[in-house]
Order: C-alpha cells, then structure tokens, then sequence
C-alpha cells in the first residue's frame, strides 16, 4: 500500500550518509550545463528547441486527481492547485481525452487570467482523420481554447495518420506545437525511431531516478535533434514513495536546496539537460507546492544525480 505523501513531507534531513557528502559540492556550472534557461520567479525555465519559447521546469499532469464529476465540493482543491500552479510561476497543464473528464474539468476551473498563462497540451487518441480532428477540436471547445499549445500523439495510437493531421492543424493556426507520447521503458526505443525520423517538437516519456533508461538513448537524440521533452511517471507512479516510507533524506540533500524526498527525485529529472519539463500529477495543493520547491535552487551534478539513484533504489 503506498504511503501518505505527507509521511514524507515530514522527513528530516537526518540520516547518515556522510560518504556521498564529499559529493555533494556543486557550482554554479552545473546550472550553466542544463541547456538554455532562465530563472524567473525562482522557478527554473528551459527553452522549446524549436521556438526559443521559455517553459518553466515543472507542471502538472491531470491522469487521476482531475478526473472527477461537477461536485464543488470534490472541485474545489482542484481549483487551488491550479491557483497554486500559476502562483509558483509554473504554467504548463497536460491532460487528454483519454483522461475522462480531465479536459472538461480543467474548462471549467480555469479562469480567464489563468487561460491567458496556462500551455495547455493535450493529446489524440483515436484513428482515423476525421476522428482525429474532431477529437482535438472537441478537446479545444471543452477546455475553452481557441488555440491548443501542444497536442501529442497519445501512446503512438494511428501515428502516422495523426501527425499528418497535426502538421496541417498547426500550419493552420490551431495548433502551436505537435509530439509524440508513451509512458513504459520497452516504448522508449520506437519514441526514439520516431524522433530520428519525423520532425517533432516535443515527446512524452517516462524517466526517474528509478527509470533511467531514458539516458541511453531517447535524452541524448532528443538534444541532437532539438526536441522539446516532457517527462512523465517521475515518481514511478507514487511507488517510489512507498519504497522510501520512514526513510529520512539523507543530509548531503540539504546542498540543492531540498527538503523532501519529492523534490529530489524532481531535482533528478530536471538536472538532466535534455529535459524541458516534468509533469507530476496531483490534486493537492501542499503536493503541488512541494513538488514546485523541486523546480527552484540548487540542481544536483553528476556525483549527486548518482547519489541520488543509489539513496532511491537502496533495499
């Protein structure tokens, strides 16, 4: 049973581990090897390779805590983690049709001054091309966008149909960016075909300190390629926090800023330097506002990144 994310909220930095404190040291060179990017707010940002467009770091996925009925009452802690989102200066929202009633949740929550923040990117998920564009404009009508920021090709489904469709959306004005998404490691090897291939602007994966994988092949092309990414499943969908239950930080997490086991493993993703943006999930807002505490400060280098796997991954 996976633990209560406030179990670990409360961590101490605490436990032992003095032999990777001698790691720890970190410079301001290790903000100068993450890409382009730009602080503002205290949130770090990144560039869209194929824009120049900045994102901040880490946004919020919708699978899950947005997928719920017109309840006010089940809404209403939704409607503060979106508050909450743009507050901390983050601004990219994913969800999808396949969300159930994500797309329409967020229409209906999102205000007039967070609509002209928000990027919105959702996805396709069906075949056929007159699906497909009728699939994406009705994710437009609910979530009330005259243009979607980015639609993706939800988990390759009809692929080459559906970019087709997405290239000619985009050259008419409706949508900004187009990508691809899978959320499994064995994916991962198509995801990178496709991007050698197709001219992309963003893919979807997943990657943690628990899934690395993606550091073999997919991270690196992506950079080669100028490809945008958007890192999914960052907590291993919260088994991760299982594993670490009762487990306090070690004391070298102290030196990037962290103080909860959620922003180190953030802190791992996002120090990767072929990473855009991670996108945890949540419906609370003290998860959102640690979860953005990942997002600012001291990033880990390459001493710490693997201090960090070996701190996750220990038995």
């Amino acid at each position: 049973m996976s633990m209560q994310r406030r179990e670990i909220l409360k961590a101490g930095v605490t436990a032992a581990a003095a032999a990777m404190t001698g790691a720890a040291a970190w410079s301001q060179a290790a903000v100068a090897q993450t890409g382009p990017a730009a602080k503002a707010g205290g949130l770090l940002r990144r560039a869209i390779p194929s824009s120049g467009e900045m994102l901040p770091v880490i946004g919020l996925g919708t699978s899950g805590p947005f997928e719920v009925g017109p309840d006010p009452v089940v809404r209403a802690p939704l409607a503060e983690v979106l508050e909450g989102l743009f507050a901390g200066g983050a601004t990219l929202i994913d969800t999808s049709p396949m969300y159930s009633t994500a797309e329409t949740v967020l229409g209906e929550l999102l205000t007039p001054a967070m609509q002209q923040r928000a990027f919105v990117a959702t996805k396709v998920w069906t075949r056929g091309e007159q699906e497909g564009r009728a699939q994406i404009a009705r994710s437009a009508q609910l979530m009330q966008r005259k243009v979607l920021d980015l639609v993706q090709v939800h988990n390759l489904l009809d692929l080459e149909v559906q970019l087709k469709t997405l290239r000619r959306l985009k050259e008419e004005g409706v949508v900004r960016y187009i990508g691809i998404t899978h959320y499994t490691v064995p994916a991962q090897a198509e995801l990178a075909a496709i991007v050698q291939r197709e001219p992309l602007d963003f893919v979807q994966f997943n990657y943690s300190a628990t899934t690395p994988e993606a550091e073999q092949r997919l991270l690196p092309l992506c950079a080669d390629r100028g490809v945008a990414t958007l890192v999914n499943r960052a907590f291993d969908d919260g088994k991760v926090f299982a594993r670490l239950k009762g487990r306090p930080l070690p004391p070298w997490a102290a030196e990037i800023d962290c103080s909860s086991w959620a922003q180190l493993l953030l802190k791992f993703v996002i120090s990767h330097p072929a990473v855009t943006c991670v996108i945890p999930a949540t419906g609370k807002l003290r998860n959102l506002q640690d979860n953005l505490a990942g997002g600012r400060g001291r990033l880990p280098d390459a001493a710490l990144r693997k201090a960090i796997v070996a701190a996750v991954t220990a038995a």
